[in-house]
Order: C-alpha cells, then structure tokens, then sequence
C-alpha cells in the first residue's frame, strides 16, 4: 500500500473578503473545515500582520483546531498541526505543533534550540510540544538536502508548475527533490488535474494555498487520496 498522501494547507486571509472581521472569520471557519476533513498540516501564513494581530490569531486558530479535533468521527484520524509562518516566538506563545520557515530563515536547529531554552518552567512552554514540527521552503534539489540536513521534519517545494514572478521549477526538479531522505511536498499552481502528476513523481503530499480556500475541503482530501 502506497504512503497516505499529506496533505498542507497554507493560508491568506487577505482572499476571503475586503473587511478584516469577516476576513478572520472566514479563515478560522476554514481553518476548523480543514481540519476536520484530516488535513495533516496548516500553516498560518499572515505575513502583513503586526505581531500583536498575528499572535492573537494564532491563537484563535489553535482554538479552532482543538475544538474541531474534538468532533473528529476517525479515532485512527492524524491531528492537524498547526505551524507558523517563520515566528518562533509566536508558535510558542500559542502553543502552535511548529514552525514553516523561509529558504532563507534560521535553521531547523536553531528553532529547535530556541524552543527548548525559551519559556522552560513557564505555564506556556509546559503545554507546547517537546520538540516543535519544523517545515522548510526549498526551491532546489540542493536546498532540500540542506534542509534535511539541518533537522528539518518535511519540505515544502515550490514551485512546482507555476507562482507570480518564480520560474517554475518543474516537474523533473521535483523529482529529482523528492528522492531526498526527508517527504517533500509540491507547491505552486497544484490542482486536481496535476497533483497525481507530483505523487507519480515521488511527492510525500500537496501543499496549496486556492486548492484549499475555494473548494470543500473534504471533497479535496477525498480526491487528492483516492488514487493514492
């Protein structure tokens, strides 16, 4: 039987609506319909916010997760975990599963360093995991193999067919990525004509951004794992 299909999704607020309430509306509903649907991984990627904003999302979206963990039907169902777009300090703070870090942030060690000095004895850090779940954007072979290198639990590998401004890397790139120790995930203009393309090509799962936000949510798990 073939590895289960991860799946990751990455979200922005910013296109649900024009208004800031219905926005995070919107994105918490979203957030507690992924998860509910057995989504594995959601990185909260709100990179305009101020921290003070972004923290106290976060935290809504923690929320959100547990409350929709607590209704899941499938005993043998994964918990979501959430990440954090490249704030430490902030998965911490809200006791987030981890961290998704840029190609050019601090290393895996190093996050995992900070997550075991920072906060020890305090009430936060007593309820956080032991070890955070660390993530890493790769755009080449190489930078996976560094990744892994550096502690790193997945990569994300983007991208893949297409992003405003990128050159796509490929799906030969992404092969290439892929035969690394660690999964990596494809990213960058996914859909549900090419996905199974990257699973052929040695994809551990899917991450999106749109794949996820303007569909049903169960309906995307359902269709990215049913060849899978």
């Amino acid at each position: 039987m073939p590895p289960r299909c991860l799946l990751y999704y990455i979200t922005d607020r910013t296109a649900f609506a024009a208004d800031e309430p219905t926005r995070r509306r919107r994105l918490l509903e979203k957030i507690h319909e992924a998860t509910r649907a057995g989504v594995d991984y959601i990185q909260l990627r709100e990179k305009d916010l101020p921290t003070a904003d972004l923290e106290s999302l976060a935290r809504e979206a923690m929320n959100a997760i547990r409350e929709a963990r607590k209704l899941a039907t499938d005993p043998w169902q994964p918990a979501t975990a959430l990440l954090i777009n490249s704030r430490t300090d902030v998965a911490l703070a809200i006791q987030a599963d981890g961290v998704h870090l840029r190609s050019n942030d601090i290393s895996a060690q190093e996050v995992k360093a900070i997550w075991a000095k920072c906060g020890a004895g305090t009430p936060a850090r007593q309820l956080s995991p032991e070890a955070p779940l660390i993530a890493v954007s790769c755009h080449s072979p190489a930078e996976v193999t560094l990744a892994a290198a550096n502690g790193a639990d997945l990569v994300v590998f983007a991208p893949v067919f297409e992003k405003k401004d990128a050159i796509p890397a490929g799906l030969e790139s992404f092969r290439q990525a892929s035969k690394n120790v660690i999964p990596v995930l494809a990213l960058g203009g996914v859909t549900f004509a090419n996905a199974h393309a990257c699973l052929a090509a040695g994809a551990a799962g899917i991450a999106a951004i749109r794949l996820f936000q303007e569909n049903d949510v169960a309906e995307v798990v359902g269709r990215l794992r049913q060849k899978n």
